[in-house]
């Protein structure tokens, strides 16, 4: 019999990809790396579709795919093998920097159009959190011309890249847009084009690790190739653990074109899995399933889902490698 081929491995083409990188350049990763610079939700989709094996994503943009399936008792698609990174995210809210109208979240009106890359992204999901949170003011009464647009936080507006969503919020298509903070910051200096220049209104943070490993493959437990991938994961990340040097080096090359004083701070905040990349933690997919209801994103437990209390059903569905805690 033929060996399977090797795993086509969507990821986000950004400086949380370091230790994906060095798994293929120097701990012989044998995988078609294939970057999704719209992010999670459109691995969501490639994945469903066949055309990659493995996902490296947001926590959040997976949980609510695979919520949203269980809540239509529908396949999910894939499920949660792995985990990447062990820290929160923190996502900047940003906005065009010509907008003269919006300084800070408090000048946001009801029905403020929210720039995503696509719904069901992590830049839609954590919007949606922001809503929900208690620091977020209360919509303006006096500022939105119709009223189904007042009596809601958000409209969203998808366009897929993060080139396109700081062209919307300069252009006046979107107000607002949610992105990864030290990826934002690289746009925020006078010296960036105006048309694609933006500036922060603040920051949120996931209250849940952010970073986990998708896969479609059918017994998940036993793939070998699974394994393998696992093993050159945890390969990249003690060296990016232990040669700080070259891991900056890459976060500042022209693949990635981040700043060196940018790139050293984002090196402090992060913690990748050191580990063991294999599994998930029951209770990190329970952490965001409880979050992603409490913002609106998922709908609350029923008493008839199945498993040892109300909403175990879900989180056992989604893992297809648990983590033991």
């Amino acid at each position: 019999m033929a060996a399977p081929p090797p795993f086509r491995i969507g990821y986000v083409p950004e400086h949380f990809s370091t230790p994906l990188h060095f798994a293929k350049t120097r701990f012989a990763l044998s995988a078609t790396l294939l970057p999704f610079p719209s992010g999670t939700g459109h691995m969501v989709s490639a994945l469903r579709a066949g055309e990659i094996e493995v996902g490296i994503g947001l926590t959040e943009g997976w949980v609510a795919a695979l919520g949203k399936a269980h809540e239509a008792r529908e396949e999910g698609g894939f499920a949660l093998v792995g985990t990447y990174v062990e820290t929160p995210l923190c996502w900047a809210i940003s906005t065009g920097a010509s907008r003269t109208d919006l300084s800070s979240l408090a000048d946001l009106h009801g029905g403020a159009r929210v720039g995503v890359s696509r719904l069901g992204s992590g830049s839609h999901i954590m919007a949606s959190v922001l809503a929900a949170s208690p620091s977020f003011p209360s919509p303006s009464s006096s500022s939105s011309s119709s009223s189904s647009s007042s009596s809601a936080p958000f409209t969203f507006v998808p366009l897929q890249t993060f080139g396109a969503l700081r062209a919307a919020v300069n252009a006046g298509e979107a107000d607002i847009f949610l992105w990864e903070l030290f990826t934002s910051r690289t746009y925020y200096p006078p010296s960036i084009p105006a048309d694609t220049r933006i500036k922060p209104l603040g920051t949120i943070p996931t209250p849940w690790p952010s970073w986990l490993i998708a896969s479609s493959v059918a017994s998940p437990a036993t793939d070998a190739r699974l394994a393998a991938l696992f093993a050159a994961l945890d390969a990249g990340i003690e060296h990016y653990d232990q040669s700080p040097e070259d891991a900056l080096a890459y976060v500042t090359s022209d693949a990635l074109d981040y700043g060196d004083a940018d790139a050293r701070e984002w090196m402090g905040t992060v913690k990748f899995a050191a580990a063991g990349t294999r599994g998930v933690a029951r209770e990190v997919v329970r952490q965001t399933v409880e979050g992603l209801r409490g913002a609106g994103v998922l709908s609350p437990a029923s008493k008839g889902e199945r498993g040892e209390g109300e909403g175990e059903g879900v989180v056992e569905d989604m893992l297809g490698i648990v983590r033991e805690e």
